[in-house]
């Protein structure tokens, strides 16, 4: 089997990029193809460069950033995606119990089981974990300066800072139909339900049953964003009045004014429409076998 790895060489995990050499060769890989990048967006270039050369295992090494830049190549090939989760949240690994371990992440990626997932579109974009336009995003732009520093506390700081923020209008429509017509002040789109420290946003989501979770939140103010998030940090935000979910296969937004987006955990632009749908089995991803759960 021919195996490449992508890595982001700015991310630190255990013994760095040299343990991971010595790993893969220990387990027989003795000459893998290997990309290292300075940051993640130049991951997709490398990784078509691993597929123009034969690789049927892609490793990507560093955070949620550099692991949505494979996805978004490999997904609809029929190569597989290994994670050895070197980022700050790690948020598609650790949903999917990758553990943040070098020997173990690899042996996953050698031995453990395949599993094939949806993805997320947005535009053009792919997505594996969540998607959001609102709240979350202006709290994962302000966290950036503060991740190195601060780690996942960077998100709380940045969260807690976005409490007041000013809502916006919007229309959405589900799979043809309207389905939401006011006020909002975070949309989110998940394929994966736990966020950071085991949080679950989405507790009925499925990486591999054809649709995405749609979820609105209207809350406003810091009185009401309070009662919200200790709704969802008991484990059932749907409980909140200012919460409304439903799932779905194709989402259409207009927005009365542009609003920042991210991709899990990467802040992009502001976008006044936008348009998520689901890419149902795009995805071959490396998981823990399931005796390997259990022990």
């Amino acid at each position: 089997m021919r195996v490449a790895v992508v890595a982001h060489a700015e991310k630190t995990l255990d013994g760095g990029l040299p343990e991971l050499r010595r790993v893969l060769e220990a387990a027989g890989v003795e000459e893998p193809l290997w990309y290292e990048v300075p940051k993640a967006k130049k991951a997709p270039e490398q990784v078509r460069r691993a597929l123009d050369e034969g690789a049927e295992l892609v490793f990507a090494w560093g955070g949620d950033g550099t692991v949505r830049r494979c996805i978004d190549v490999l997904a609809g090939s029929d190569v597989t995606l290994a994670v050895v989760p070197a980022g700050t949240a790690n948020l598609f690994a650790t949903n999917l119990g990758i553990p943040r371990d070098i020997e173990r992440a690899v042996a996953i990626g050698l031995g453990g089981d395949r599993r094939t997932l949806d993805v997320g579109r947005f535009g053009k974009e792919r997505f594996a974990v969540m998607a959001g336009a609102g709240f979350d995003a202006a709290m994962i732009r302000n966290a950036d300066d503060l991740k190195e520093r601060l780690g996942r506390a960077a998100y709380l700081w940045s969260g807690s800072r976005n409490l007041r923020a000013e809502g916006f209008g919007a229309a959405i429509e589900v799979d043809g139909s309207d389905w939401y017509e006011g006020r909002a002040t975070c949309i989110l789109l998940g394929n994966l339900g736990d966020v950071f420290g085991g949080v679950r946003l989405f507790p009925d989501a499925r990486p591999d049953d054809g649709v995405l979770e749609l979820g609105l939140v209207t809350a406003e103010g810091l009185v009401q964003w309070t009662r919200t998030l200790s709704r969802t940090a008991l484990g059932d935000p749907n409980r909140s009045p200012f919460v409304r979910t439903t799932k779905a296969k194709i989402v259409n937004v207009e927005l009365d004014r542009k609003v920042r987006y991210e991709l899990d955990g990467g802040d992009r632009s502001k976008v006044k429409s936008f348009e998520v749908e689901v890419e149902a089995g795009a995805l071959s991803v490396c998981v823990p076998r399931r005796d390997q759960e259990k022990s």
